[in-house]
């Protein structure tokens, strides 16, 4: 079990769910010429056949992070909202089989727990979303027990007063540092609306598409990207660039690593970015350098594509080490200006 008394190491805050995933095997996928805006199709007012359904609890961004932070060894917490029903008594009992602080999660009385459908088809998925209007809060944290890191990512369109509670005790306390991994509805809140998180992020993550839509560009260049964002406040800025890779900007310095060669062909893609940036932050937590974490992420990520959802690949520290340790010769940073 975890232990309360030990110094939090890793605070994660965003929204949980749990995941029904639905094999689907009678669909088509259709995609433009460039192979994007791809469409998921099914036979419209028919009964279409699935496969099986795996239901997995205590998942998002966050929970996912404070899963892969545990595992690889430091005292993590989590703090998110669950209903007073059974899905939400599933995510508390995940979370505590996982040595996952859940000291901090709030339940609330007349709410649903977060429930989402994946369709999956082939190695990929469309998720039906629906969050509950949770009434987010800070949860009283001791002041003996101020957490090295933050990790912040996805919470509900009915949050954003709740972003202003997380500055407000950044800003008490100074030595704590930030990760921001922005969900849809951060990502929608605008750069204004989220200035002092900005400001305030130590290590920034996002994808390519991500980054053009935050900064209102339409261009895919990593570096013109990477100094947008890092202008915005961020001393990281982090890009992943799906099986193209990832790039992290610091010190004026922009270094990339290609992914890390599958061990087997992909099973289901789900969780693939979460398990990359709270690796690359429990990485920093552990004291590595950013190159280092850089090597951290994509192992991690190559690992839970390996399984269903985005937690079962989720490596330990000494499982982690042991692949990078057999790495291919092409498996290292590269500097790319």
């Amino acid at each position: 079990m975890f232990n309360k008394q030990k110094k939090i190491d890793f605070l994660a805050i965003g929204d949980i769910v749990i995941d029904a995933f639905i094999r689907l095997k009678d669909a088509h996928v259709h995609c433009n010429i460039d192979k994007e805006g791809c469409e998921l199709c099914l036979r419209f007012g028919d009964k279409i056949p699935y496969e099986s359904v795996n239901i997995v609890p205590s998942v998002g961004n966050s929970p996912n992070a404070a899963v892969a932070a545990a595992r690889l060894g430091l005292n993590s917490a989590l703090i998110t909202n669950i209903g007073a029903d059974k899905n939400g008594e599933d995510c508390l009992k995940k979370l505590k089989e996982e040595k996952v602080n859940t000291t901090f999660i709030k339940t609330e009385k007349g709410k649903n727990t977060n429930y989402h459908y994946v369709l999956w088809y082939d190695i990929d998925r469309t998720i039906l979303i629906k969050h509950e209007s949770f009434d987010r809060t800070w949860t009283n944290t001791k002041e003996s027990n101020v957490p090295a890191w933050i990790y912040l990512s996805s919470l509900g369109e009915n949050s954003l007063p709740f972003h202003s509670e997380i500055i407000n005790y950044l800003q008490k306390h100074p030595k704590t540092k930030l990760a921001f991994q922005p969900g849809t509805f951060q990502i929608k809140f605008g750069t204004d609306k989220l200035k002092e998180i900005y400001t305030r992020t130590e290590v920034f993550f996002c994808n390519l598409e991500e980054a053009e839509r935050i900064l209102n560009i339409e261009n895919k260049d990593v570096l013109t990207l990477s100094k947008g964002l890092q202008a915005l406040g961020p001393k990281i800025v982090v890009i992943s660039d799906g099986p193209n890779g990832a790039y992290a900007y610091f010190n004026n310095e922009l270094w990339f690593i290609p992914i890390y060669p599958d061990i087997a062909p992909p099973f289901e893609r789900t969780g693939a970015g979460d398990a990359f940036s709270s690796t690359f932050t429990a990485a920093l937590a552990l004291g590595k350098t950013p190159l280092e974490a850089l090597t951290w992420g994509p192992i991690n990520s190559m690992s839970v594509v390996q399984q269903i959802g985005a937690q079962a690949g989720l490596l330990n520290r000494t499982k982690l080490e042991e692949y990078l340790k057999v790495a291919p010769e092409n498996y290292k940073v590269k500097k790319m200006n």
